[in-house]
């Protein structure tokens, strides 16, 4: 029997399904709308659409560089259990994925869904998988790091991972710099590179947090704008890479860190996943 592609374009519609699980399934039930919808329940496509509503917070989170370095990727894939999570196939499953977004030079989650993954697409491969643990199953973020070298860091556990971009391959030390940093962005969180790179929205959310602070606290009105001002520059202080102290040595901020070794090298950007964050 011929599928056309309106068919299966029309079963995609009704079941939400990927357009190659639709296509086998019309193959599969002779073009029957009913059964196909049928053979993909059975197959765990529907899994997702039951599960909507339940957490997916465990799973696994990994980071890698190309080999050159000028390009680095996080990924989190989720699901319910930490049973799951831990399973060879779910973590093979997760680390195929980064490689194939590193070797793609992918930039986000939706790129690597038509991808080929052995014999199969990674949606198919997720379907797969969804239909096996019955658990919700979702990949979460790909976030990625161009830059003339990119460092990576797996936490013990693999629940955090993070990438650094720096500005200079040749910078004094930049593989110790690179390495401790990763680190400090994994140990410290913080919410962006410096006071700049902060969005106004996080700005006007801690103004209030300060100004409400205040006031619970009985400080005069015309020193509520002046107190969470005050504040403000402390959340600067502790939540942006730069102004934070350094780890391995708290008398120094980051950015004393990086200039100590090239006044020149500069912070790029910085992605940081974790699970249940």
């Amino acid at each position: 029997m011929n599928i056309t592609a309106a068919d299966v374009n029309k079963l995609r519609q009704m079941s939400g399904a990927g357009m190659m699980d639709c296509k086998k399934a019309l193959q599969e039930t002779e073009g029957d709308f009913d059964k196909a919808i049928d053979y993909l329940r059975k197959k765990g496509q529907k899994v997702a659409g039951k599960r909507a509503d339940r957490d997916a917070n465990q799973g696994f989170v990994v980071s890698k560089t190309t080999e050159d370095q000028t390009y680095g990727a996080v990924i989190m894939v989720n699901c319910e259990t930490d049973f799951v999570g831990k399973t060879e196939e779910f973590i093979k499953f997760s680390k195929d994925l980064l490689e194939l977004g590193i070797t793609n030079r992918l930039h986000n989650v939706s790129e690597l869904m038509p991808l080929s993954l052995g014999t199969t697409t990674v949606e198919e491969k997720l379907n797969d998988l969804l239909g096996k643990t019955g658990e919700k199953i979702q990949i979460a973020h790909f976030e990625v790091i161009e830059a003339p070298v990119v460092f990576a860091y797996n936490h013990f556990g693999n629940r955090l991972a993070t990438i650094i971009g720096m500005s200079k391959k040749d910078a004094a030390n930049v593989l110790e710099i690179g390495h401790e940093l990763a680190m400090q962005v994994a140990a410290m969180s913080p919410v962006a590179v410096d006071k700049e790179n902060v969005t106004q929205d996080v700005i006007d959310r801690e103004m209030e947090i300060g100004k409400d602070m205040a006031r619970q606290e009985g400080k005069p009105e015309d020193m509520v704008e002046k107190i969470a001002q005050g504040k403000l520059q402390k959340f600067f202080k502790e939540m942006t890479l730069l102004n934070q102290d350094f780890i391995k040595d708290s008398k120094k901020t980051v950015r004393q860190y990086i200039a100590d070794n090239d006044k020149e090298l500069a912070v790029t950007g910085f992605k940081r996943l974790q699970l249940g964050a």
